[in-house]
């Protein structure tokens, strides 16, 4: 006999542009917003009936109607956390609410000649999107995970590969003089008993431990024996310098930078290479705070 063992309900790719107006100076934010409930709507999957539903369309004209409320700039994560608990404390039949927001990446001009930034003018920022995942339900539990997606960093030397399985099928030589690049998606969930009280700033100082260890100092920079290595130490870094932060995840692609010697040319010189992102390596890893912690995550 079949039998409903698990349901949810939501709306997905809300895209809200927001503006704060300070005078002549505007603050600017884009999101992208998805949310999921969790709710006693069973009956709508097993009967006809559509009683006490929360429409999908009822969702997003809700996360518009929140935008509004939000008077002053807030963060992707205040966000979220405004959208789940007004889901959970509006609607009885909705026991938890799942939301994520993607910010897009537009950055403040600044005007080059002058220095000076411009007070209604955004350029994007890069491609890497900013992201937070936010939880909430109807015992007050909340949940808030940030993240980052699509952040592209490169070295051009320090970094090497060696001592890894040969055996037939290896064709990968050992080397200690390589490119190592990789499109980085991460992920770090707060404690829930300690929050941040600045979401932009614990974001940053994630952000900029991740780099420190995968860049080093700018002079010398930092030797990486492998992207697992390198990996274990930006998140290690990451729990050390957020304490917020009880674990953090990253997956880490390589973008690799093959070494090619073109025709009626010198030899290869660590100096031209073929750029390419596929087939790639894909590595992958979970870090906790403490070893009671359970990841936030599954591999």
């Amino acid at each position: 006999m079949a039998t409903l063992a698990v349901h949810q309900h939501g709306k997905s790719k809300v895209r809200v542009g927001r503006v704060w107006r300070q005078g002549s100076r505007h603050t600017f934010c884009e999101w992208e917003v998805d949310v999921m409930l969790e709710s006693d709507m069973a009956h709508a999957y097993v009967t006809p009936s559509n009683k006490g539903m929360t429409a999908t369309d009822t969702q997003k004209n809700t996360i518009y109607s929140i935008a509004k409320r939000m008077s002053s700039y807030c963060s992707p994560e205040e966000f979220g956390i405004a959208v789940a608990k007004h889901f959970v404390t509006e609607y009885p039949l909705v026991s938890k609410a799942k939301v994520t927001v993607k910010l897009m990446p537009w950055s403040r001009y600044t005007d080059v000649a002058t220095g000076g930034s411009h007070n209604h003018g955004f350029t994007p920022n890069g491609s890497h999107i900013r992201t937070a995942y936010v939880t909430f339900d109807d015992t007050g539990d909340i949940s808030v995970t940030a993240g980052v997606q699509g952040l592209k960093v490169l070295k051009t030397t320090q970094s090497g590969y060696e001592g890894f399985l040969h055996d037939n099928y290896t064709l990968l030589k050992d080397t200690n003089e390589r490119i190592l690049a990789t499109s980085m998606t991460s992920t770090w969930k707060y404690c829930s008993k300690n929050l941040p009280t600045d979401y932009d700033k614990a974001y940053d100082s994630v952000l900029q431990a991740c780099l420190s260890k995968f860049f080093g100092p700018p002079g010398a920079g930092v030797f990486s024996p492998s992207v697992q290595y390198t990996l274990y130490q930006m998140g290690k870094h990451a729990i050390a310098t957020v304490p917020q932060v009880s674990s953090i995840f990253f997956n880490l692609p390589n973008l690799h930078f093959i070494p090619i010697s073109p025709v009626n040319s010198p030899p290869f010189h660590d100096d031209v290479y073929v750029a390419t992102s596929e087939p790639h390596g894909n590595i992958e890893a979970c870090i906790t705070r403490e070893s009671q912690v359970p990841p936030h995550c599954k591999l």
